[in-house]
């Protein structure tokens, strides 16, 4: 079911033009969808403005066009981001891309702006994952942006704002609310919608008073359930300007090359575990930025933001894959080599409480060491996350639907099971392009084809209308949407029921510096 034109018109001509704030830009015409790539939301940050919030971006003479990306921000060295980051030349790394079935202004498109994933550490909307023409062609606009990333957009600095990042994700949705209507889209229906740090970052938007009104719903894919106190944050963030001989200060680094300071933050990520009595868990996963519960942009975690009903009015969609951190252990070498000393670890280090080891073990007893440390790492990370930002929302009043994937990515021999990221590729349609589609394999099934078809179906019927097939989440049934290729409209009851209970009493606060 599409939400919006049953067809895309394609009249828009090979070289679509519309008009924003700052100019009019020329586009090309894509599968019968108006594509618009490397918009400016932002002034680069960059020169005066390194380290500072965003800033708006000025206006240009004639046409702009806008046929590429823009060049990412700084990147970590995760999957040879930072190789993709230096060979994109340039500054200007806050620009938008646009995808619109139909780029009239009075279409009155739903919209949906995605916040992509990375840890916080990486992370660039020019991916071909996140290609939104499948998307959009079900009658959507589709909003993709950059946003700065590590150091750059999360370190905690003397003299600059915290939370760059989210702030320039605010500026982005900004600028959808004020241009968004020139591409058919309709800026009083916007959902947000991310995956893993972009989920986090979801959670965090809902938190924030300077987000409120520019989207009205909101999708959040396996939340990334980290935020930083400041000390934690500024304790991080010293070691990484001391690789360079430096303090965290704007005096210092601002004139640093970004890319030294991106490698700066992965040498000290690759000895995380030295500071593991003083960062505590996310030492052991080397997560070294989050967004920082600074009193201002984030006065409170969102968790206790959504219970105090700051998002009451937001219509939420939240979920996690079953299998969460299975990837994560086969990129550290460890699937299927978990010992039993490492898993008794990882259940002290994640698990809620004294007794969350005893509490695991006596809930999964025919769990190895395998299982056990996937099972408290997901819960830690992702699935508990996800699954208290909906029981936050619905306490306080407000709507929440869930859902779990639980279809087993066919790529790698299966063995990877309903794994991180495997969400991405069904959400935009995108089954044989980029590097999720690995979890796929190389000629999609019919029937992943399918389950892509019903993913797509839910969340832009979410974002046209609210409800996206399934209903509401409530404490009583706790009925879920379980997404597999079997049990095409499977609704369940939570089904991570033995980890729901263990993590039910846990407050989801603000990581501290620890003992010190």
């Amino acid at each position: 079911m599409t939400v919006g034109a049953s067809e895309p018109s394609g009249v828009f001509g090979a070289r679509p033009e519309v008009r924003v704030a700052g100019g009019v830009l020329s586009g090309s015409g894509e599968a019968g969808v108006a594509v618009f790539r490397g918009v400016p939301f932002a002034e680069p940050p960059v020169g005066r403005l390194r380290f500072a919030a965003p800033r708006p971006v000025e206006g240009w003479d004639g046409v702009r066009s806008a046929l590429s990306y823009g060049p990412p921000p700084p990147q970590g060295g995760h999957f040879g981001m930072d190789a993709l980051a230096r060979d994109a030349a340039g500054d200007d790394w806050l620009t938008v891309n646009v995808w619109s079935p139909d780029p009239s202004p009075g279409a009155g498109l739903p919209v949906m702006v995605w916040i992509q994933g990375g840890a916080y550490s990486i992370g660039m909307s020019g991916l071909p994952e996140y290609d939104g023409g499948r998307l959009a062609q079900d009658g959507v606009v589709v909003v993709t942006f950059n946003y700065r990333v590590g150091l750059e957009g999360y370190g905690q600095i003397e003299g600059a704002p915290a939370n760059r990042g989210l702030l320039d994700q605010i500026a982005a949705l900004e600028w959808v609310r004020d241009n968004i209507r020139a591409f058919g889209g309709d800026p009083g229906r916007v959902t947000v919608f991310g995956q893993s740090a972009g989920a986090g970052s979801v959670a965090a938007l809902l938190a924030t008073e300077r987000a409120a009104g520019l989207f009205c719903r909101a999708v959040a894919q396996s939340v990334q359930g980290t935020y930083f106190t400041p000390e934690l944050a500024a304790d991080i963030s010293a070691p990484c300007a001391a690789e360079l001989g430096l303090r965290p200060t704007v005096a210092d680094l601002s004139g640093v090359d970004p890319t030294r300071l991106a490698a700066a933050s992965d040498a000290v990520g690759a000895k995380a575990n030295i500071w593991a009595d003083r960062w505590g868990p996310v030492a052991h996963r080397a997560i070294l930025f989050s967004p920082v519960i600074d009193g201002d942009t984030l006065p409170v975690t969102p968790w206790q933001a959504l219970a105090n009903g700051a998002g009451r009015d937001v219509e939420l969609l939240t979920g996690h894959t079953r299998d969460e951190t299975r990837l994560l252990a086969a990129l550290d070498g460890v699937l299927g080599q978990v010992t039993p000393e490492q898993a008794e670890t990882a259940l002290h280090v994640f698990g809620p409480g004294r007794d969350a080891a005893h509490r695991y073990h006596e809930a999964f007893p025919a769990a190895g060491p395998d299982d056990l440390y996937e099972l408290v790492s997901s819960d830690w990370l992702f699935r508990m996350p996800s699954l208290h930002l909906a029981q936050a929302q619905t306490a306080a009043g407000g709507r929440a639907h869930v859902y779990e994937l639980t279809w087993s990515a066919p790529g790698m021999g299966g063995a990877l099971g309903a794994c991180h990221g495997l969400d991405v590729p069904l959400v935009f349609g995108n089954l044989d392009r980029g590097q999720p589609a690995a979890l796929i394999g190389e000629s999609p099934s019919p029937e992943a084809e399918e389950l892509s078809a019903r993913m797509r179906d839910a969340w832009t019927s979410f974002a046209a209308h609210g409800d996206p097939g399934w209903p509401a989440y409530d404490t009583r049934e706790r009925l879920v949407r379980l997404f597999d290729i079997e049990n095409r409209e499977s609704l369940a009851a939570y089904p991570e029921e033995a980890s729901r209970m263990i993590w039910q009493d846990h407050a989801f606060a603000a990581l501290p510096l620890l003992d010190h």
